[in-house]
């Protein structure tokens, strides 16, 4: 039975925005609906216009007898940063610096509006970077690359500081955490299955300090001769400089106070703007 235009839109929407990034063959709705690759064409234009005006995305079209349309999440970032600051606003709280130089953000990376938005931002950024899947760490990174993820239709995996050996074999690598006098040494381990040599890995992870699980998650990567591509951090402390030599990206910028009791600014970071320390994934 021909499906009505109106009709038509809303389940468009709905099949593209739950397969973001996924080519969709236009005989498929063709069928599907019914109607022609004409009139399905001017669906497509109608909602790349709005999805476009509304800074959600874009829609991108294939040419050719089997031709296919697919869903490219794009938010605007102007906007994406005002939200931002509004939630800097609040973040600026003196009980959230927690002992070992730690921020407490686990109230917002538990929140689903802000996960999507943050999930959105750091898909938008990496778009056009082939990244095959993401990689986080046991255990708070993981709603961030999950919505990552989601947003990129990609996989994600999980580094585990406690090898679990439910998971079969697993490689794992040392790497040192913490600061000066109260650096630790740790492992962290991935199932032998997770990653190949030809996948491009997208780190996320919840904060950055001094570095040190971050380059311990690089490490790993290169265990399995994968490439990483880029990372991403919720948030990272402006007054100590981690110790990564690999461009990472961060949504928000912490400035604390020379005896790391106070705050002076909580404010958004790097992944709005270009510095040389980070990369741009545009």
């Amino acid at each position: 039975m021909k499906v009505k235009r109106s009709h038509r839109l809303i389940d468009l929407t709905y099949t593209l925005f739950n397969h973001p990034h996924e080519s969709i063959s236009l005989p498929y709705f063709v069928e599907k609906y019914q109607s022609a690759k004409s009139s399905l064409s001017e669906d497509m234009a109608i909602l790349n216009d709005q999805l476009k005006t509304t800074g959600i995305g874009y829609i991108e079209t294939t040419p050719g007898a089997k031709g296919g349309v697919r869903f490219i999440p794009d938010i605007n970032m102007v906007d994406a940063e005002s939200k931002i600051t509004e939630l800097c606003q609040e973040l600026v709280d003196k009980q959230r610096i927690l002992p070992g130089g730690y921020f407490y953000l686990t109230d917002i990376l538990g929140q689903p509006q802000w996960l999507r938005l943050f999930g959105a931002i750091i898909a938008s950024k990496y778009k056009n970077s082939g990244a095959t899947v993401i990689m986080t760490i046991a255990s708070k990174g993981i709603p961030l690359a999950a919505s990552t993820a989601g947003f990129l239709n990609i996989p994600f995996v999980m580094a585990q500081r406690k090898t679990d050996l439910t998971e079969g074999s697993t490689v794992s690598v040392n790497y040192v955490t913490g600061h000066n006098q109260s650096a630790t040494v740790e492992t962290m381990a991935l199932t032998k299955t997770s990653l190949s040599p030809e996948d491009k890995v997208l780190i996320v992870d919840d904060f950055m300090s001094g570095g040190g699980t971050f380059n311990g998650m690089i490490d790993l990567i290169n265990e399995f001769d994968a490439t990483c591509i880029g990372g991403v951090v919720f948030g990272e402390l402006d007054h100590i400089k981690a110790n990564v030599t690999f461009p990472y990206q961060s949504l928000v910028t912490i400035e604390k106070s020379s005896d790391d009791k106070g705050l002076r600014d909580v404010r958004p970071g790097s992944i709005f703007s270009t510095g040389a320390k980070h990369s741009d994934a545009d």
